[in-house]
C-alpha cells in the first residue's frame, strides 16, 4: 500500500498521487513504513553507489558533526575540504588540478558555465560568451544549467527566461547512424556538427561546449561512438573553446572508471561531478578545473565571481572523502566493471530477443533499455500510453526501484529504463533485479 501523510505540507515534485514513506536502508535495499523492501536498482538517480546505512560513513558523519559541521568559506578553509580536493585531483586526469565544491550537480554546471565566461574575460576574449550543448542532454535545473540542457520538454515551460544556447545533435548510434555507415564514421559526422555551429555563430563568441560522456536521465545510458570525443576535443582546441564534461551522473566510478572521460582518451578543461561523490549520504557536488583555468583566475583578479553559502561544507566533504576512500580501498571501480559485465549479460539473456526492447546499452553499472512498439522499425510507443510511468509503478509494486523515463527521442516520444544499482550489488541481487524488471515490463506491455 502506497500512502503518505494526509496532512503533509511538503511541496513534493509531484503533487498528485502518493508515495510510500522510506524509513530505513539496508545495503542495496530501502524499506518503507510497512516493512516492504525495495531493491534499489537505480541507486535512486544513480546516487547511492555504496547502498544505504553504511556504518563506516555513519560513523564519519557523527564524528565530523561532533567536531565541526560548518564554517563559512569566506572566513575559513577546513581540513575535510582540503583533503577531498587533494584526493580528487590526485585521481583526476592529468592537468585537472583544482576543485570548487558545491552542493549538487546543477550548481556544479552553473559554476562551470560562469567560470568559462570569466576565464575568457580575464584572458581578454571578452566576446566569448556562448555555450554550445547537445540535444537530449540534461545538465540540471537551475536557469543556466537548464539553458544548456537540450531536452525540449524540460525546457518548454521556462523557454522565455532561458539563456540562448546552441544545440547540436546527440551522438545516438541506435537512431542516428545511417545504413552502411560505420560507428566511427557516424561519430565523426555528428562531432563535426560542433565545428559547423561554431563557424555559424562565430568562433570569437563561443566560450564552451558541454556534454555528458554517457548520457543519463534523458536518453538512458547512451554512449558515444568511437572517436567522437577525440574529434570534439580537437575542434575545441582549434577554436579556443573550453570543453566541459558533465559527469554528474556517469562519473565517480559509475561506468567502470573513476572519471568517465578516461574511457574516451581525452582530458577536458572542466569536469562536473556530484551524485556518486557523496553517495547520497550528504548533498555535495564539485567542479574540477584545469591548472590553466585556475592559474588564470589566480594570477588575474584572484577571485571567482561566484559562490554559495554551503560550498565546501565540512560535514559534506568529510562524508564524500570517506565514500571515495571506501571505493578506493575496496576496489569498487573494478567491481563495477565485473558486475557491469554480469548485469549486461543478464539483461541481454532476458531481453535480447524481446519484441519491445529495441536497444540494450551502457557501461559498467550504468545500463539502459530502450522500449519500442516495433523492433524492426524502431517505432516508439505513443506517449499517451505513458509506458514508462506504468513500468515504474509495476516495478515498485514488485519491490524494485528502476529509473524509467519518457521523451527519449525528442523530449516527447520514446521510453527507456535506466538501471544503475549500487556498486556493492551481488550476482544474486542482479538476478533479482532482472527478474523483477522483466515482470514489470511484461505486465505493462502485453
Amino acid at each position: 500500500m502506497t500512502t503518505q501523510l494526509a496532512s503533509t505540507k511538503v511541496f513534493h515534485r509531484h503533487t498528485l498521487g502518493s508515495m510510500p514513506t522510506a524509513i530505513a536502508g539496508d545495503g542495496c535495499y530501502l524499506i518503507d513504513q510497512n516493512g516492504k523492501r525495495y531493491l534499489d536498482g537505480s541507486s535512486g538517480a544513480a546516487v547511492s553507489c555504496l547502498g544505504h546505512s553504511n556504518p563506516e560513513i555513519i560513523e564519519t558523519i557523527a564524528r565530523q558533526a561532533q567536531q565541526m559541521a560548518f564554517a563559512h568559506t569566506s572566513f575559513f578553509t577546513n581540513e575535510p575540504m582540503e583533503q577531498l580536493a587533494e584526493f580528487l585531483t590526485r585521481n583526476a586526469p592529468p592537468g585537472i588540478d583544482a576543485v570548487y565544491f558545491l552542493s549538487g550537480g546543477s550548481e556544479a554546471v552553473e559554476a562551470a558555465i560562469k567560470l568559462a565566461r570569466q576565464y575568457f574575460v580575464e584572458t581578454g576574449n571578452i566576446q566569448k560568451h556562448r555555450v554550445i550543448a547537445r540535444l537530449q542532454s540534461y545538465h540540471g535545473n537551475t536557469i543556466g544549467a537548464l539553458s544548456a540542457g537540450g531536452n525540449l520538454w524540460r525546457r518548454a515551460m521556462f523557454n522565455p527566461i532561458l539563456v540562448p544556447t546552441s544545440h547540436i545533435s546527440a551522438c545516438y548510434e541506435y537512431r542516428g547512424q545511417w545504413p552502411n555507415e560505420t560507428p566511427e564514421a557516424y561519430g565523426l559526422r555528428v562531432a563535426n556538427e560542433l565545428e559547423t555551429e561554431i563557424l555559424r555563430v562565430g568562433p570569437e563568441t563561443v566560450a564552451a561546449f558541454i556534454a555528458e560522456p554517457v548520457v543519463g536521465a534523458t536518453m538512458g545510458c547512451v554512449t558515444a561512438a568511437p572517436g567522437y570525443f577525440k574529434r570534439i576535443r580537437e575542434i575545441c582546441d582549434q577554436y579556443n573553446v573550453l570543453l566541459i564534461l558533465d559527469e554528474v551522473m556517469c562519473g565517480m566510478g559509475r561506468v567502470g572508471s573513476l572519471f568517465a572521460c578516461e574511457q574516451e582518451g581525452i582530458i577536458p578543461d572542466m569536469i562536473t561531478i556530484a551524485k556518486g561523490l557523496g553517495a547520497g549520504y550528504q548533498p555535495i557536488g564539485a567542479l574540477l578545473v584545469s591548472d590553466t583555468i585556475f592559474s588564470t583566475i589566480q594570477n588575474g583578479t584572484g577571485f571567482f565571481q561566484h559562490g554559495h553559502t554551503y560550498m565546501g561544507h565540512a560535514l559534506a566533504c568529510a562524508t564524500a572523502l570517506k565514500v571515495q576512500q571506501i571505493i578506493e580501498r575496496d576496489h569498487l571501480v573494478s567491481q563495477v566493471r565485473t558486475m557491469g559485465d554480469i548485469l549486461s549479460k543478464r539483461l541481454h539473456d532476458e531481453f535480447g530477443d524481446h519484441p519491445h526492447i529495441g536497444d540494450i546499452r551502457g557501461r559498467g553499472l550504468f545500463r539502459g533499455l530502450e522500449l519500442v512498439q516495433d523492433r524492426a522499425t524502431k517505432t516508439p510507443f505513443d506517449p499517451a500510453l505513458k509506458i514508462n510511468v506504468k513500468i515504474k509503478k509495476s516495478a515498485m509494486d514488485a519491490g524494485l526501484m528502476c529509473y524509467p523515463m519518457g521523451g527519449t527521442l525528442d523530449g516527447k516520444h520514446g521510453d527507456h529504463i535506466m538501471i544503475s544499482p549500487p556498486f556493492i550489488i551481488t550476482e544474486t541481487q542482479i538476478d533479482e533485479l532482472v527478474s523483477k524488471l522483466a515482470h514489470a515490463i511484461n505486465s505493462v506491455i502485453q
